[in-house]
């Protein structure tokens, strides 16, 4: 990639469509628009031209909009080009646009990269843009949008801006260090510290984002035929697992991700838990993958007997449509063949989920930036514990560069590439 070049891509949905919006960044955008359209408009203002190849051959007749730059998405002159979106249009006009000088097809996520890159957004909200793009429920879309409009961005800002503050302070120790009584640092530089240690803290104890991509992890657990894979399919609206009177019926992890009211959740379906002598090699295998399961869930929905499950386990009592049912001294009767009690269980899990999982449109960490805010958080630990100047103005310098990091300001091509390489052409 080259910021001195000329890109172009489709930046809409897949042809067919009733608009494709073809987008042109770079220095020759201007060149490239008055090459089609025959002439440039007035900045930021849609008018309607007819796009002509470079034998003017009639292509379109389309809309277009000149942004001259800096103040653009990328950074750069940008030029957009509103054609009917069918695919020998689009293909029509992409063909033109790749026979003139300087010009090229973008590769993925190269528009974002050039607006990073530009100074447009930083690296957090190029992350938070990337979620969005992937977001498939309610609240992954929620938090994505926080990340990618700055709420994280704006936050480290602030921690940084504190940290000079702390930084200027403690530089002015160090200037009169010669002087008497002046090389101590003030009681209220201490407490400053800890004050910021403390938000950093909080922030490092939320919901990662991660967790939304996942969902909320719950597996169904108990022994052969207590209703498990029966609940499994009731809660995820599909015959996703094989129902049967014959014990070890199921004999693998089964799992099916879904949204329950914006709220995503990996529902997985084990084998019976039993230790008889009629359990086979397969079937062994099964229960030994649940028990795994087991320890990697979020919840355990019990429907074994009862004070039997994992610690924390949610008690379910199934099969309340049959005869002789007995239910259980705590928590939930229900039948996932009639229906009773389901939407109650599905209502508790989206209560209990919403409390683990970042909330609505608050700013989530993904796994990269948590590493670089726990390093801010334990050099400024560091720094609280001793009493050397030097050494307290090396930890500050160490929590800066690691907010740095964070939003962009020091980074590496190598990070860079997997980032903006899982963006779509176009974006």
């Amino acid at each position: 990639m080259s910021a001195g070049e000329t890109i172009f891509a489709l930046s809409s949905g897949a042809p067919p469509a009733g608009v494709g919006v073809i987008r042109v960044s770079g220095p020759s955008a201007r060149k490239a628009l008055a090459a089609l359209a025959g002439r440039v408009p007035d900045a930021r203002r849609a008018s309607l031209a007819r796009l002509r190849d470079t034998n003017g051959a009639l292509l379109d007749e389309a809309l277009v909009l000149w942004f001259p730059g800096p103040n653009t998405a990328t950074g750069e002159e940008l030029a957009e080009l509103h054609c009917h979106g069918g695919r020998a249009v689009i293909a029509a006009v992409e063909g033109a646009l790749a026979t003139l000088p300087g010009l090229r097809r973008a590769e993925p996520g190269e528009f974002t990269r050039r607006a990073f890159a530009n100074g447009r957004i930083d690296l957090a909200e190029a992350e938070g843009l990337g979620d969005l793009l992937a977001a498939e429920t309610e609240l992954q879309r929620a938090a994505a949008l926080a990340n990618a409009g700055g709420a994280l961005s704006r936050q480290v800002e602030g921690w940084r801006e504190r940290l000079l503050g702390f930084s200027a302070e403690l530089e002015g120790v160090l200037d009169f260090s010669d002087e008497e009584d002046s090389a101590d640092l003030p009681e209220s530089f201490t407490w400053n510290i800890a004050a910021l240690s403390s938000e950093l803290a909080e922030w490092l104890a939320r919901p990662r984002s991660e967790r939304l991509g996942e969902g909320y992890r719950v597996v169904f657990a108990g022994p052969p035929n207590a209703g498990k894979s029966t609940l499994f399919n009731a809660l995820v609206e599909s015959e996703a697992a094989i129902t049967s009177p014959i014990a070890g019926t199921t004999r693998d992890v089964i799992e099916r991700s879904i949204a329950i009211e914006g709220v995503p959740f990996t529902f997985v379906d084990t084998a019976g838990l039993r230790g008889d002598a009629g359990v086979d090699a397969i079937e062994a295998i099964g229960i030994a993958r649940a028990e795994t399961e087991l320890m990697r869930a979020d919840l355990v929905l019990w429907l074994g007997p009862e004070g039997e499950g994992p610690k924390g386990a949610w008690e379910i009592a199934a099969q309340a449509d049959r005869a002789g049912f007995t239910p259980k001294r705590s928590g939930m009767a229900l039948s996932a063949e009639t229906g009773q009690g389901v939407a109650a269980l599905k209502q508790a899990l989206v209560a209990h989920a919403r409390n683990a999982l970042p909330k609505p449109g608050e700013a989530a960490l993904n796994a990269r930036q948590y590493a670089r805010l726990s390093e801010a958080a334990e050099a400024l630990e560091a720094a609280g514990r001793i009493a050397d100047p030097l050494l307290v103005a090396e930890e500050l310098r160490r929590a800066r560069l690691a907010f740095d990091r964070l939003i962009g300001r020091a980074t590496t091509e190598d990070m860079l590439d997997t980032l903006f390489g899982r963006f779509c052409i176009g974006k």
